[in-house]
């Protein structure tokens, strides 16, 4: 009986000691719940590229509203009027390409940029569109139009004939700024809410030559009409007055063609020439003056050995006489000389 109750009490004695120990051991664990894939990050509110807002989207998504939203139109082509005339620019010939993507990430990166603190006030932003193209094939193009729409300046003209000076008026020319047109154009191809028709104001081209500078340049200008036996004077390309002459004689014409007067003398000396016609004073030079001088007064030179002077032989004024000479009364040679400086234009008909 009492062996009985004493393996009773050893029973109860080991359960006490050992109950800690269980009580010591881990519970088994349970495996961590699984991690959710985090949502794409969105665009900032307020936040727009091209006039489209893409506040809110992601960056694909927002890609795809610019493109439906842009693509078309930016790569639609441009039309410069320019003299009214209209030259299409069609935007694959200068490389043109829109990137929807990068606009979104531009987008996206603005919002970042901003901070938390702006959401819910100050004003929204706007991203530039991701255009690309090449300036080298916009400055070709547009070289092309400028090539045809270029009016070259035309100068004024003189015309002169015996009896009057005809003028043709001058005019201006048209000439396109390429450097300006090439900077419109590519703000256009930058931004799609603008105007895509371009509208151009060439730059004038003046003369260098007007009609009053025609005038400036002659201001004096003299006609010899052989047939007339007259000589006019112009100033500023309008009649002055016009003289009596004698021209050459038949085997000795005067020549004909636009001179110009290339010298001036008074009293001038005569050099003979060596021809048979000169006689006994052949290959002699006369002195200005002298009695047996024929050229009396003045002279104005205007080709080799031909010239306009006085003559001591009045009675053959109005007729063929000379020896190539233009022949003029003294007080008429004295009255001209003094209004014609060198280098006046002289034709001869």
């Amino acid at each position: 009986m009492w062996r009985k109750g004493r393996k009773a009490l050893l029973s109860a004695a080991l359960c006490l000691s050992l109950a800690p120990v269980a009580a010591a051991q881990p519970a088994p664990t349970s495996p961590p719940p699984p991690v959710g894939t985090a949502p794409p990050p969105r665009i900032a509110p307020e936040v727009s590229a091209g006039g489209v807002d893409v506040g809110g989207l992601t960056v694909a998504e927002a890609a795809v509203r610019l493109e439906a939203a842009l693509g078309r139109r930016l790569r639609s082509p441009l039309t410069v009027v320019v003299a009214r005339r209209r030259f299409r620019v069609q935007t694959r010939r200068i490389g043109l390409g829109f990137d929807s993507a990068r606009t979104a990430d531009r987008a996206y990166k603005a919002g970042l940029a901003r901070g938390p603190a702006y959401e819910g006030f100050g004003a929204p932003v706007e991203v530039p569109v991701a255009v690309r193209f090449s300036r080298r094939k916009v400055r070709r193009l547009i070289a092309g139009i400028g090539r045809r729409v270029y009016l070259a300046p035309r100068n004024a003209t003189l015309r002169i004939t015996v009896r009057r000076m005809i003028r043709r008026r001058s005019y201006g020319g048209r000439k396109l700024v390429e450097y300006r047109l090439r900077s419109r154009v590519a703000r256009v191809l930058l931004d799609p809410k603008a105007n895509r028709t371009i509208r151009v104001v060439r730059r004038r081209l003046a003369p260098a030559i007007t009609s009053r500078s025609l005038a400036r340049l002659n201001p004096t200008v003299l006609t010899i009409d052989r047939g007339g036996f007259r000589l006019r004077l112009f100033k500023r390309l309008r009649y002055a007055r016009s003289y009596p002459i004698a021209v050459g004689a038949a085997g000795y014409e005067t020549p004909t063609g636009l001179f110009r007067i290339n010298s001036r003398q008074v009293n001038p000396a005569w050099h003979a020439p060596n021809r048979p016609w000169a006689g006994a004073y052949a290959g002699r030079t006369i002195p200005g003056g002298a009695p047996n001088n024929p050229l009396k007064a003045r002279w104005l030179g205007i080709a080799s050995g031909v010239g306009i002077h006085g003559t001591a032989e009045p009675w053959s004024i109005g007729s063929r006489a000379s020896h190539g000479c233009i022949r003029m009364r003294v007080p008429d040679v004295i009255d001209l000389y003094g209004r014609v400086p060198l280098g006046t234009p002289t034709l001869i008909r």
